[in-house]
């Protein structure tokens, strides 16, 4: 999707455009940090999880498990948000206590690598939705761009061609490829060198282990083989199942920029980006995600300011003639789903 016919003439030069809306919002004290609120977070975040294993552990042997497990997917996804604001320092200006977060809520608590997310998400944020430079766009299990589609071959393109229908279904096994990509990151080398920069890989390597071993334990420890085996089944589908739906609604179906177009950071993050309304509600679940435009705008904005920013920030996309887009949580995913579906529409063909 094109993306020089979708912005109209801004109001202002822009260079300055970006500059001007970050006063306004650092006027209205919105990248203020807020500790209050998040010791609160974090404290009622993980006081849930860790209860939500004591219950696990007192169940024992007993079928209601599967329905604990999918409780814990919840409760694991709400984790996995802390980890998300703690890497882009929302939490603490910091490092050091950032990391800190970032590593127990990634790497102890739900298994992945936080060194690896955050060079991933980093190069997200800097290009997002762009082909060569998104790493969420390149071509995988998915493809994004009708280009990518008319490359793939045998059981790929098969799949290409019905992509949108098998999208939910995938996501089930989100947790699983999360995982696996972690350990990946941690080992990977090539030409002699670790393919994934990282701060604390050793670090990383043994709470991964510890996270493991520990997960495994407790299962088998308190039910019998098959159910600490399907416990474990329902509670990484839904984990990923969950992920998956927070995140998708964000840019999928959004423009997609190329090397050729040339945009200013402001245009770069609003235009590839969409808003998902609803009520506090919609906030808690999607963990801030819903306020997409905001959030790659100033990415180490509180999650907690992010509602009080966006009508700062749609009123002056108005101003600048930058189309702003929001639509509902079903409608994102009708668009997502539809972006998908046309993409495999060559293969079709």
């Amino acid at each position: 999707m094109a993306l020089g016919a979708v912005a109209e003439p801004p109001v202002r030069r822009r260079g300055s455009d970006y500059a001007q809306l970050s006063r306004r919002i650092s006027q209205a004290g919105l990248l203020e940090r807020r500790p209050g609120w998040y010791v609160t977070r974090i404290v009622l975040t993980l006081g849930a999880f860790v209860a939500g294993w004591v219950a696990v552990f007192l169940l024992g042997d007993s079928w209601w498990q599967l329905p604990l497990a999918a409780v814990m997917a919840v409760a694991t996804t709400q984790v996995a948000f802390l980890g998300h604001d703690a890497g882009h320092r929302q939490m603490f200006r910091r490092r050091g206590p950032s990391e800190l977060v970032g590593l127990f809520a990634g790497n102890v608590a739900v298994g992945i690598s936080y060194g690896w997310w955050v060079d991933k998400h980093n190069r997200h944020h800097a290009n997002p939705n762009h082909e060569d430079e998104d790493p969420d766009v390149g071509a995988g299990a998915l493809v994004w761009t009708p280009e990518q589609a008319l490359e793939t071959r045998g059981f790929g393109r098969w799949m290409a061609q019905r992509q949108a229908y098998f999208f939910f279904p995938m996501l089930l096994l989100e947790g699983l490829s999360l995982h696996v990509a972690s350990i990946r990151a941690i080992v990977g080398r090539e030409d002699g060198k670790y393919t994934v920069p990282m701060r604390h890989r050793a670090v990383e390597a043994a709470l991964l282990v510890a996270h493991t071993a520990a997960y495994v334990a407790l299962l088998l420890a308190v039910m019998s083989p098959v159910k600490a085996l399907l416990f474990a089944v329902v509670h990484q589908a839904l984990w990923g199942l969950y992920m998956g739906c927070a995140f998708a609604p964000n840019h999928k179906g959004m423009p997609m920029p190329t090397a050729e177009d040339e945009l200013d950071f402001l245009r770069k993050q609003v235009l590839t980006s969409r808003n998902v309304r609803g009520s506090r509600l919609v906030d808690t679940a999607l963990g801030g995600l819903n306020y997409q435009i905001e959030h790659h705008l100033f990415p180490n904005m509180p999650r907690a300011n992010l509602r009080r920013a966006q009508p700062i920030v749609r009123a002056y996309c108005v101003e600048q003639g930058i189309p702003y887009a929001e639509t509902g949580l079903v409608e994102s995913y009708r668009q997502a789903l539809g972006h998908l579906h046309e993409v495999g529409r060559p293969l079709r063909g």
